[in-house]
């Protein structure tokens, strides 16, 4: 493509961080070298003993070797697991974090929508957010100003527009920040993961508002694990696997290649794909679904599924609970809790069990989430992609000919005449 026919194009991007704690400041003029200069560094691990192969083991490459295009009205989904690069890419293409290699060229200005509510300040009413917020964003004050009541509509928030956001529930809170962003104007969109915030009616909203940004001609760049938004949004996917592109192309393909891989998943669980303040101290570390006793790949719908979860924590937490949540195309189906209050989660090793009815499951692939958080506080930590279970065809035609729909739950019906 033409630079006049393209919004982006990212040849060879790459991303390394160092793992592990920072170590403390230079106690010499040498020290303070190696920590800056890479000979210098090399003839320091030498003196202690190492290589400097060694050296470097305790760093790692989120992104590697990225590159691809973008033309100019283009919507693209950018998928794939927790941990695989989606956060770091945008970050990249945001100017937050600059790269390790390579470069990204952008035609046209850029906006991006990466966490919801950065820049708000709790003591500032909602008016004052909004254009202290849509400023941090790179919109102008005659812009905000011409904007404003649009953007209060749409969080439904004119009556508490002069109140600290302090006082504000979380939801109203969101739906402002969310508002703000959604209405800027630029000719590349970023966003990422904006509809999981709010309850159900405003990602609706959200999802829409998203819809008419793609059918305005401007080019988006959006990161979901909401399946069913990217096939309604995006004409095209890219697939992140391990901080490198394996995917370009058409949206239903890239994600049936996505679904793929987290059915390749395996029991393990990778420490890196969690998010949240808990992550540290909360850590999982396999999961195993079972029937009848016996470890499975496909479920049978007509058995009862136990789904086993273990891993450790790393200190003495209170109250917390351990949930899964499970997905079909994205869209969050229910969830189950391993404790109904919350019971005290000791240090050390721990293991919870979740049992689905047998029947609740109709034939297809389901994602596993795995998390935990406290009751009534802000810590958590979340993975929405851990495993996959694939449930057979096995089923009662009797069943399977009456009901229609994602899951089948109890019930009872009664007619009276």
């Amino acid at each position: 493509m033409t630079h006049g026919e393209l919004a982006l194009r990212v040849e060879g991007l790459g991303k390394e961080y160092e793992l592990g704690e920072r170590r403390a400041g230079a106690s010499s003029l040498y020290d303070a070298l190696a920590s800056w200069l890479p000979s210098a560094r090399r003839e320091a691990a030498l003196h202690q003993g190492r290589s400097p192969d060694a050296a470097r083991r305790d760093r790692f490459w989120a992104l590697r070797d990225v590159s691809f295009e973008v033309a100019r009205g283009e919507v693209i989904g950018i998928v794939g697991r927790n941990g695989a690069g989606k956060s770091t890419l945008l970050k990249i293409l945001s100017r937050i974090t600059t790269p390790s290699e390579g470069r990204a060229l952008l035609y046209g200005k850029l906006a991006s929508l990466l966490e919801v509510g950065t820049g708000f300040h709790p003591e500032l009413t909602g008016r004052e957010n909004v254009y202290l917020n849509g400023t941090i964003l790179g919109m102008r004050r005659r812009e905000i100003d011409r904007k404003f009541a649009d953007i209060a509509a749409f969080a439904e928030v004119e009556r508490f527009l002069d109140t600290p956001v302090k006082r504000y529930s979380s939801g109203m809170y969101v739906r402002l920040a969310f508002a703000v962003a959604a209405h800027l104007d630029a000719d590349v969109l970023v966003v990422d993961e904006v509809l999981a915030v709010g309850d159900l009616a405003f990602q609706r909203k959200s999802l829409g508002k998203m819809e008419d940004v793609a059918r305005s001609g401007r080019t988006v760049l959006f990161v979901s694990h909401n399946l069913g938004a990217v096939r309604a949004l995006c004409s095209s996917v890219l697939l992140l696997e391990r901080g490198g592109v394996t995917f370009r192309g058409a949206t239903e393909e890239g994600l049936a290649r996505y679904e793929a891989t987290l059915a390749e998943g395996g029991a393990a669980i990778a420490a890196t794909r969690f998010k949240g303040p808990l992550g540290d101290r909360v850590r999982f570390a396999s999961l195993a679904l079972r029937q009848g006793g016996e470890e499975v790949a496909v479920v049978d719908p007509t058995a009862p599924l136990e789904v086993e979860v273990e891993g450790e924590a790393t200190e003495d937490l209170g109250a917390l609970e351990l949930n899964l949540g499970v997905f079909r195309d994205g869209v969050r189906l229910f969830s189950c809790h391993d404790s109904s209050s919350g019971a005290a989660m000791r240090r050390g090793a721990f293991r919870s069990r979740f049992e689905i009815a047998a029947g609740a499951l109709r034939p297809g692939r389901y994602v596993i989430g795995v998390g935990a958080y406290q009751p009534g506080g802000a810590d958590w930590t979340w993975c929405p992609d851990v495993a996959v279970a694939e449930v057979s065809e096995r089923w009662s035609p009797l069943v399977q000919s009456r009901d229609v729909g994602l899951i089948s739950v109890p019930y009872q019906g009664e007619r009276r005449q």
